[in-house]
C-alpha cells in the first residue's frame, strides 16, 4: 500500500524478514516481547493499531503517554505487527530483530480507568492460539517512553492509582465491620476490595466518591464477555458473582453510611460482581425507600441493562436519581449478538423514557470497540438513540474481550470506521467514564 495512513485489510498482511529503513518520525516505534517476555521497542518498524478488520499505522499525534496504573500484557501465540517506514507495507514480525531468534509476541496495554481506547493492538494469531482473557487490548508503541492509542474521557481521579491507600482501606474495613458486624454486604465488599482490588470497593472503605451496592446473583442476559459468570472454562471469569441477595436493610445501611461521609456521594446498584439488579428490583425499591426516608442527600444510581421498564418506573418513584444503560451497540442485531438477551431491545428506550418523564439523569455505558463502535451505521444509530431518548451522558468504556472472538461473534462485516476520537467529539452530550454526582433540582 502506498498510503501508510490508510486502513489496510487484514487479509493482505504479508510476512517478511525485518529490514531497517530510514526513520519516520511521525510514527512511534513498534513494541514487542521476546521469548523470555522482555518488552522492547524496534525502531525499524512503526506502530500499527487495529480497527475492526483493518490495520492502521498510528501517528504520534494519535497517541498519549501510557497512563500511570495501566498494565502491559504479553499475548501468547500472537505475532506483533508493524509498518515498514519506507514503503508503508504492513509487516508481521516473527523473529527478534536484535538476535534473530524466535518466537516473538505481540504486546498490548490494559488502560487504567478514565481512558478510552482508540485502536486495538495488532497481531497475527498462530495456529491453535487460545482465547484471550476478558480484558481490553489497546495498541502500544514507543516514542520517548511507552505510548498508547487512547484518550482520557473523564477528568475525575476517583480511580487513579495514586488515590488508593491500602492502610486507609484496611482501617476503613475494620471500622465498617465494627459498626455493621452482621452486614453480609460489608463482608462481600471486603472480599472485593482485598482479593480483587475492586476500585469501587476500595473507594467505599476509604470514604470516597462512588459506593457499590451489589445485589443480584442472577441475570436475564447471557453476555459473551460477562466478567462475573462464564458457562465454560474459556475464558475464565476474573471475579466471582455475589451468591446472595442482601436485605433492603443491609443495602440501606451501607448506602447511608457512605452518603454520610462523602461530600458528593454516589451509591450504585449494578456492579461487576453481580448479575442484573432489576431481577431483584423489589429489594432495591425497598432499599431506596429506606434510604430516602432517612436522607435526600446523595445520588442513587442504577447500572442496568434496562430490560424492565415497569421496574425502572417503580425505582424512580422510590427515589432513584440516575440510570446507566449498558450497551455495546444501538443497533438491535449487534446488541443481541453480544448480550443474548431474554428481553426485547425496545425495553432500553422504554426504560430511558420512564426516567426522563420524571426528570432523572440517564447515561449509556458504551462498550467501545474500535472498528465496530465507530462504523458508520453503528455511529449513526448511536447518535439517533441518544437524541431520541434524551440521553444525558455517554460513558466511553472499553470492550473487555478477545477482539477476534468478538468480531466472530458479531458475524457481520464492518466497513472502515470514522475513528473513535472523531465519534466521541461528534456525540453532542456529556462525555465521561464514571457515574457522576447529580445535584438535586
Amino acid at each position: 500500500m502506498n498510503d501508510p495512513q490508510g486502513p489496510i485489510p487484514l487479509a493482505i498482511v504479508r510476512v517478511m524478514d525485518y529490514v531497517l529503513y530510514p526513520m519516520r518520525t511521525d510514527i512511534p516505534n513498534m513494541v514487542f516481547a521476546d521469548r523470555q517476555g522482555n518488552i522492547m521497542d524496534f525502531e525499524g518498524l512503526g506502530m500499527v493499531g487495529r480497527s475492526g478488520d483493518y490495520l492502521v499505522p498510528v501517528s504520534s499525534e494519535e497517541t498519549i503517554a501510557l497512563p500511570r496504573g495501566s498494565q502491559l500484557y504479553v499475548l501468547p501465540d500472537r505475532y506483533p505487527i508493524g509498518v515498514d517506514r519506507q514503503t508503508g507495507e504492513i509487516v508481521v514480525l516473527k523473529k527478534n530483530p536484535f538476535d534473530g531468534k524466535g518466537p516473538v509476541f505481540a504486546v498490548a496495554a490494559f488502560l487504567c480507568a478514565a481512558h478510552t481506547q482508540t485502536y486495538l493492538a495488532a497481531w497475527e494469531r498462530r495456529k491453535g492460539a487460545g482465547v484471550l482473557p476478558l480484558y481490553a487490548y489497546t495498541a502500544l508503541g514507543f516514542k520517548d517512553g511507552l505510548v498508547t492509542a487512547a484518550m482520557r474521557t473523564d477528568e475525575s481521579r476517583r480511580q487513579d492509582p495514586d488515590m488508593f491507600r491500602m492502610e486507609k482501606v484496611k482501617e476503613g474495613i475494620a471500622a465498617w465491620k465494627k459498626e455493621l458486624p452482621k452486614n453480609r454486604l460489608v463482608e462481600h465488599l471486603t472480599h472485593c476490595a482485598m482479593v480483587y482490588g475492586c476500585p469501587a470497593a476500595l473507594n467505599l472503605f476509604q470514604g470516597r466518591e462512588e459506593g457499590p451496592l451489589p445485589t443480584s446473583p442472577a441475570c436475564n442476559a447471557r453476555c459473551i464477555g460477562c466478567i462475573s459468570f462464564q458457562e465454560g472454562c474459556e475464558p475464565p471469569s476474573p471475579q466471582q458473582r455475589i451468591t446472595f441477595v442482601p436485605t433492603p436493610e443491609e443495602i440501606a445501611q451501607v448506602a447511608m453510611k457512605h452518603i454520610s461521609q462523602v461530600e458528593e456521594p454516589v451509591v450504585s446498584f449494578g456492579q461487576g460482581c453481580e448479575g442484573e439488579p432489576l431481577i431483584v428490583g423489589d429489594v432495591i425499591r425497598d432499599a431506596i425507600r429506606l434510604i430516602r426516608k432517612e436522607t435526600d442527600l446523595g445520588t442513587i444510581n442504577l447500572n442496568t441493562n434496562a430490560s424492565m421498564p415497569e421496574k425502572i418506573a417503580e425505582l424512580a418513584d422510590a427515589g432513584l436519581d440516575s440510570m446507566r444503560i449498558s450497551m455495546n451497540s444501538a443497533r438491535p442485531a449487534t446488541y443481541r449478538s453480544y448480550f443474548r438477551p431474554s428481553y426485547d431491545f425496545g425495553c432500553l428506550a422504554a426504560s430511558a423514557a420512564e426516567m426522563k418523564k420524571r426528570g432523572r439523569f440517564v447515561s449509556i455505558n458504551l462498550f467501545v470497540f474500535p472498528g465496530v463502535t465507530d462504523a458508520p451505521k453503528e455511529a449513526e444509530a448511536l447518535k439517533r438513540f441518544i437524541e431520541e431518548n434524551r440521553i444525558d451522558m455517554v460513558q466511553w468504556r472499553n470492550q473487555n474481550m478477545d477482539p477476534d472472538v468478538y468480531l466472530d461473534l458479531l458475524g457481520q462485516a464492518f466497513p472502515s470506521g470514522i475513528g473513535i476520537r472523531r465519534l466521541i467529539e461528534e456525540v453532542p452530550v456529556r462525555r465521561g467514564y464514571f457515574n457522576p454526582y447529580v445535584p438535586k433540582g
